[in-house]
């Protein structure tokens, strides 16, 4: 049995019917998430390593990163770069995800730790930093959902929250490396 909300399926004990909600509004819902966050962070990587969509490049960026504190600040634009590019492309198709998301919150926590002592809000806040960081780390833990290629890939097909935490953990112990060598 059917409805607009979904399958109906009968409850155990008092024979009711109660409905299950049709699972395409939340594989649609993570779509767009990754859609816009994964599309976000790729314009980002994009900034940093072309200077494309008025972006600095690699030499801008590395000059803000050797001002930020950190050593070799080309290096680590290299870096921040190609993990925002990589990491937003991976969310967007939905490839590997719990690794693309903590490509995204790796890149986060540094940027995050950048900015702390600016307050919350914008200009010089960290609530956008905050709220993207927030976004890949609940696709970490919830998968991409159907809508990604990960669905066809053998080992990746049943997402497990096990997966989310380890590439979350994974995210914040290198994000603490790199934090560590920042003056």
């Amino acid at each position: 049995m059917t409805s607009s909300l979904g399958t109906l399926e009968s409850v155990r004990g008092g024979g009711s019917v109660r409905p299950v909600p049709a699972l395409h509004g939340y594989d649609t819902g993570l779509l767009l998430l990754r859609l816009v966050l994964g599309l976000t962070m790729a314009a980002h990587g994009a900034q940093k390593l072309f200077g494309w969509f008025g972006g600095p490049g690699l030499d801008g960026t590395g000059q803000f990163f050797t001002m930020s504190g950190y050593p070799s600040g080309r290096a680590m634009a290299v870096v921040a770069g190609v993990s925002e590019a990589l990491g937003g492309l991976g969310l967007v198709v939905g490839l590997l995800t719990p690794l693309a998301a903590a490509a995204v919150v790796g890149t986060m926590i540094n940027a995050l730790a950048v900015k702390w002592g600016g307050g919350f809000f914008a200009p010089k806040g960290v609530e956008y930093e905050l709220l993207l960081a927030a976004g890949a780390a609940a696709l970490a833990l919830t998968g991409p959902g159907r809508y990604a290629v990960d669905r066809i890939l053998p080992g990746l097909r049943a997402h497990r929250l096990a997966y989310g935490v380890a590439a979350l953990l994974l995210a914040a112990v290198m994000a603490g490396g790199v934090l560590l060598v920042r003056t």
